[in-house]
């Protein structure tokens, strides 16, 4: 039940990225939570599109692991598509900001525990 609710809130908050990426990159919102000015968004606008499209499968996979089913088929993708999230937050926090570790490698990293545990 653990596993199941933090794998889906993993699948959630990329969802929210891939929002925010997609659709809300020049918002005002967007640009203080990414820390980016308004001319640097504007001129960024296709490249956090496209990041935003891969945020996207990384929520789709998880997404495709809750219907599989938590324990059971779903257990080796979910821990593949979390995976693919804890290395693309330890890359972020490596190169672009060190709170990306915190908001997607760690909760990530609780998932997989979460999972591999059965709970």
């Amino acid at each position: 039940m653990i596993a199941l609710l933090l794998v889906a809130l993993v699948a959630l908050l990329h969802l929210y990225i891939l929002v925010m990426e997609m659709f809300l990159w020049e918002a005002p919102r967007t640009r203080k939570a990414f820390g980016t000015s308004a001319e640097f968004a504007a001129a960024t606008r296709v490249l956090a599109a496209n990041q935003g499209l891969y945020n996207g499968f990384l929520a789709a996979g998880l997404i495709w692991a809750l219907i599989l089913g938590l324990p059971g088929q779903g257990q080796a993708v979910a821990l593949f598509f979390l995976g693919c999230v804890a290395v693309a937050g330890l890359y972020g926090a490596a190169t672009a900001s060190r709170r990306i570790l915190f908001v997607q490698t760690v909760p990530a990293v609780l998932a997989m525990a979460a999972v591999l545990a059965g709970i």
